[in-house]
């Protein structure tokens, strides 16, 4: 039986699941939930990419990441189209 995987990058994918939703991500979250490794290098890149990152310290003290709906120039247009 064939099974079809379908995938995008991560940064596309970060971008669809955090942006705007008020849904907020840990480092250990996204590697058990998405098998995504380096969550603070992909949100780094994010907000060199002129994305809103915001962090947070869950009370465990591991960081959360979030994204605002806007870019730094206001936009709420995508800007990881995969």
């Amino acid at each position: 039986m064939a099974f079809t995987k379908l995938t995008t990058n991560q940064k596309t994918f970060l971008e669809t699941y955090l942006r705007g939703t008020g849904k907020t991500l840990t480092a250990k979250d996204a590697k058990a939930r998405f098998g995504i490794q380096q969550l603070p290098a992909r949100m780094s890149e994010m907000k060199s990419a002129g994305l809103n990152v915001k962090t947070d310290v869950a009370t465990t003290g591991a960081t959360r990441y979030s994204i605002t709906a806007r870019d730094v120039n206001g936009s709420r247009a995508k800007m990881f189209i995969g």
